[in-house]
């Protein structure tokens, strides 16, 4: 079923297949995110998220359903600038398995039958991310391997992800963009416990590559499109500055 999209990603580490979701589902995924936004105390959430208070917080929401706001969002007194539905950045990281709706997509036949063409014989999902990527305020995402913060230990053991477009993605509003091949090249770093009390509790254990601007190739999605990613292929993307999101 997924033939040329396997293909592209053993050869690239990325891959991007149109029309995997259909638009009804599209919106049904987009209103029931508004829905749990709708519902959310926001100095409640801000604090809950905040890694100034709580340098954890990433590991501390891995079985919960957490909002994650934008930096910008706030001016200098703690105040929203913007419509709250406008103000984050994500909502992470249990999606999968304690909302309904999201749990639905990502136990799908198609989802099943894709990571089985994968080659993934006892597949775990490890988390999930709804991205916002709101429109002028949607940060950026710096190059990097998501293998770096979720690592499979073991010679048989892999990771792969898969996004999914609620949106059309294009360069403006800051599409994924990749280094085709880059996942041939092993684990660059990873982000670890510090052994070091009254430090940080995680580090990185190396400084970022400096990967060159022109080795990234655009990867543009219409709506509806999955774009399978390699744990281990460096991507990024860019801040949306445009009027229109990319969730």
């Amino acid at each position: 079923m997924f033939e040329k999209a396997i293909e592209d990603f053993r050869k690239n580490g990325f891959a991007v297949i149109p029309d995997f979701i259909d638009s009804e589902f599209v919106e049904e995924l987009k209103k029931r995110i508004h829905e749990l936004v709708d519902n959310i105390d926001v100095t409640k959430e801000k604090m809950a998220t905040d890694e100034t208070v709580n340098p954890s917080v990433d590991i501390e929401s891995a079985d919960k359903i957490r909002f994650f706001f934008e930096k910008e969002a706030f001016d200098e007194k703690g105040n929203l600038k913007v419509d709250k539905h406008k103000a984050l950045f994500r909502i992470g990281f249990a999606l999968h398995c304690l909302d309904p709706t999201f749990k639905r997509l990502t136990f799908s036949d198609k989802v099943k039958a894709l990571v089985k063409e994968l080659g993934f014989e006892s597949p775990r999902v490890a988390q999930s991310m709804y991205i916002f990527k709101n429109p002028e305020i949607g940060g950026v995402f710096i190059p990097h391997q998501d293998a770096t913060y979720l690592h499979a230990v073991g010679d048989d053991l892999r990771e792969a992800g898969i996004w999914f477009a609620l949106e059309d993605a294009t360069e403006d509003n800051g599409c994924l963009s990749f280094i085709p091949g880059s996942h041939k090249t092993g684990l660059h770093r990873q982000y670890v416990r510090n052994e070091k009390e009254n430090d940080p509790p995680f580090v990185f254990t190396k400084d970022n590559p400096d990967y060159k601007d022109e080795d990234f190739v655009l990867a543009p999605a219409k709506k509806g499109s999955a774009v399978l990613i390699d744990g281990l292929v460096v991507h990024r993307s860019a801040q949306n500055r445009s009027a229109k999101g990319r969730p």
